[in-house]
């Protein structure tokens, strides 16, 4: 690896940490709207996200898409149904945040990569691996130990688990860059999030202006919240392996259950940490499971390609250590990322493969 190389590398992690470091402590920023409820503060969210990242295509003048996206009536129906998905995620994340279940929430992006993979069992008929059908029975069990402990069904967890899910596999589909997709989704969000906020103004019940003014910047800085972490992890795609990311996509849960169990001080009975193991032992599975598969990926494209009479050239090992990256992301699943592609502003992000994606919590 060359010096520019290795800079460029270090810059990626360093933009990959500060994506999934923000994705991760998210859950401080949403308690500063009270007392705005979930459901105004998830409004303006959409609200403020379309306007940013309109001003960020205005300023890259890529609006291209738009009117082949706009002729293309099934593509659009499937953002619409990715709008409408990702809104119940993010719905559901602010509520639980501010309902002081934190840790419950991070538990539904830790079984995301669990629930991703048997969505591709169920809807796309993918084969797995013997190591990863244990890990999604493992997974199974860990959600009915959590159930005897709580006395229900974790359903903030699983909502957000299939949801999120749900939303990489459409946006799979879909095909749109990180930026351009966002963009589309938040422009059909739009309106009903601008009719609810116009009525709650109507009633006297909005917050924004009347909570004074440094609420109100709150509350437009959820723009910010939601954007600022994908141009940092656009900067991190484009500059280290899809397997990195599929590693660090980690983070963000972590950091999130730390959150929960030291800052939010919520209980973790005997139950729940049991639960919580079984999830992370299956996490563990995929994790070796992935990589192992990468490695073996890698050293078959090199028998391949080699000869005995000439020495591989640097193409050739660039394309094994390509295999090995995308055998590894493909199976350290995470958060769906369909539009993984080299997009220094937007980034991939989630297919139903494991990979982060663009509407993080």
């Amino acid at each position: 690896m060359t010096g520019q190389s290795r800079r460029e590398h270090r810059i990626g992690l360093l933009n990959g940490f500060a994506a999934y470091g923000m994705w991760g402590v998210v859950p401080l920023f949403w308690p500063l709207l009270k007392p705005a409820g979930a459901i105004e503060i998830l409004a303006h969210r959409m609200a403020w996200c379309l306007v940013l990242v309109g001003a960020a295509l205005l300023v890259l003048r890529r609006w291209s898409w738009a009117g082949e996206l706009l002729r293309q009536p099934r593509r659009l129906g499937l953002v619409a149904v990715a709008a409408a998905v990702i809104t119940v995620n993010w719905g559901v994340y602010i509520w639980a945040v501010n309902a002081g279940q934190v840790v419950e929430a991070s538990l539904g992006y830790f079984i995301n990569p669990l629930v991703t993979i048997a969505l591709g069992v169920l809807l796309l008929k993918e084969r797995l691996r013997p190591v990863q059908w244990v890990a999604v029975g493992v997974g199974f069990a860990a959600v009915l130990v959590l159930t005897v402990g709580y006395g229900r069904p974790p359903w903030v967890s699983l909502c957000l688990a299939f949801s999120f899910a749900t939303y990489g596999l459409v946006k799979k589909k879909v095909n749109l860059g990180g930026i351009e997709s966002l963009a589309a989704e938040t422009a059909i969000q739009f309106l009903p999030a601008l009719g609810y906020l116009l009525w709650l103004g109507s009633r006297g019940d909005s917050t924004f202006g009347a909570s004074g003014v440094g609420h109100a910047a709150l509350l437009a800085a959820t723009g910010v919240v939601t954007a600022l972490p994908l141009v940092c992890f656009g900067a991190a795609a484009i500059r280290v392996p899809l397997s990195t990311l599929g590693l660090l996509q980690y983070l963000a849960p972590v950091f999130q259950f730390l959150l929960g169990i030291l800052y939010f001080r919520e209980a973790m009975p005997p139950e729940r940490w049991a639960g919580f193991a079984l999830v992370w032992l299956a996490l563990s599975l995929l994790t070796w499971d992935a990589l192992r598969t990468a490695r073996r990926a890698a050293r078959t494209l090199r028998s391949e390609i080699s000869a005995p009479s000439a020495t591989m050239t640097t193409g050739t090992v660039s394309a094994a250590r390509n295999a090995e990256s995308s055998a590894a992301a493909s199976a350290t699943v995470g958060e769906p990322v369909p539009d993984a592609v080299p997009d220094p502003v937007s980034g991939p992000v989630s297919g139903p493969a494991s990979r982060p994606a663009d509407a993080k919590p």
